[in-house]
């Protein structure tokens, strides 16, 4: 073989192997960066795009909108969903997955918490990026600084469910051990009446209205 041909097929074995590794995941753009075609809003219309990203525009009261949360259109079961978010110094808001009741999502929901937990040493459920609210903690608090961006990349298959946060597993999670209502494996309280086990397997995959200012885009998501 001639050492050009040679070298130009070597060349082409590198390029395919980056290319098969940063653009072969087929995940699809669920998000333009221009409107909220594909998404389903509440009725007051707060969720807006602005310089590409999706935002709030309402009065920040910190109380739960649930009729304001936004939805992607349609349900998924096993998928993968990577995002970016960004935070301010009072975040309240949460990636809602196989959400069963649109109306309900507090309750028939699995929350991915979104809020800033930069700098604090203790990690909880309730309050650390990562965590999957009032079940499991995340392992680490692999937050950014308010004002950054931030990616998530999460998987649900069957029971299995994992969250990266800034390319870092804070939850490796099996739905099947939450066998009981109201109560997580180590014997501490949630608020869910229906054990996580119990919980639909295929729903809604959305946003968190809390009444607190949050940032997202880039969301890409493939269905498994």
């Amino acid at each position: 073989m001639p050492r050009n041909v040679g070298r130009i097929l070597s060349i082409l074995v590198v390029v395919c192997s980056w290319t098969c590794t940063t653009l072969g995941d087929d995940l699809r753009t669920v998000f333009n960066g221009k409107n909220l075609d594909g998404w389903s809003a509440g009725p007051d219309n707060s969720w807006v795009v602005e310089n590409g990203e999706i935002t709030l525009r309402r009065d920040f009261d910190g109380q739960e909108h649930n009729r304001d949360y936004l939805w992607i259109d349609g349900e998924f079961g096993d998928f993968v969903l990577e995002l970016e978010f960004k935070v301010a110094d009072n975040t309240n808001s949460g990636v809602y997955l196989r959400t069963g009741d649109r109306q309900d999502p507090v309750w028939t929901g699995i929350e991915v918490q979104v809020a800033n937990s930069f700098g604090k040493d203790q990690l909880s459920s309730t309050g650390t990026a990562g965590a999957i609210y009032d079940c499991q903690k995340p392992a680490s608090n692999a937050i950014k600084a308010p004002g950054e961006w931030n990616q998530y990349r999460i998987t649900c298959r069957g029971a299995q469910l994992s969250v990266e946060l800034n390319g870092q597993q804070v939850i490796d999670m099996n739905l099947d051990r939450w066998a009981k209502p109201n109560q997580n494996p180590d014997g501490s309280q949630n608020k869910f009446n229906t054990a996580l086990r119990d919980f639909p397997r295929r729903g809604s995959v959305g946003f968190q209205d809390h009444g607190r200012p949050v940032w997202y885009r880039n969301v890409r998501l493939k269905e498994l």
